[in-house]
């Protein structure tokens, strides 16, 4: 069995509009993405190739561009892009999505609600 290497890319901060109220769609709100994937990076340890690895700099493309698709549910952003990584990635062995929505609009003192979606080849 081949050696797994964990890949974050964390805090991706993001303004966008998902929800299912109309205010959340014509006002927006801030949003935090944070990914995690594991794949067998060692190639690239003897490469030092940017093909021999999982590019962060891909996945935080991925994550704008499935934040910037509206949608009413987080479910549904979270699964978006969880697959695009599985599919645009054939290293990824495991990925992990948190998509976070800071202070949600839900009548009360709360800091932030936050989904978090895994799947494994």
């Amino acid at each position: 069995m081949a050696d797994l290497h964990k890949i974050d890319v964390a805090g991706i901060r993001l303004y966008t509009n998902h929800g299912c109220m109309n205010e959340e769609a014509i006002i927006g709100s801030h949003y935090e993405v944070n990914i995690s994937v594991w794949a067998d990076l060692s190639a690239s340890t003897e490469s030092d190739d940017l093909n021999d690895t999982v590019d962060y700099v891909a996945l935080h493309a991925i994550a704008k561009e499935e934040m910037a698709s509206r949608s009413k549910l987080l479910e549904v952003v979270c699964q978006r892009i969880l697959e695009r990584i599985i599919i645009e990635h054939s290293l990824v062995q495991k990925a992990e999505v948190n998509v976070v929505k800071l202070n949600p609009p839900i009548n009360g003192d709360v800091e932030r609600v936050a989904l978090t979606f895994t799947t494994e080849r």
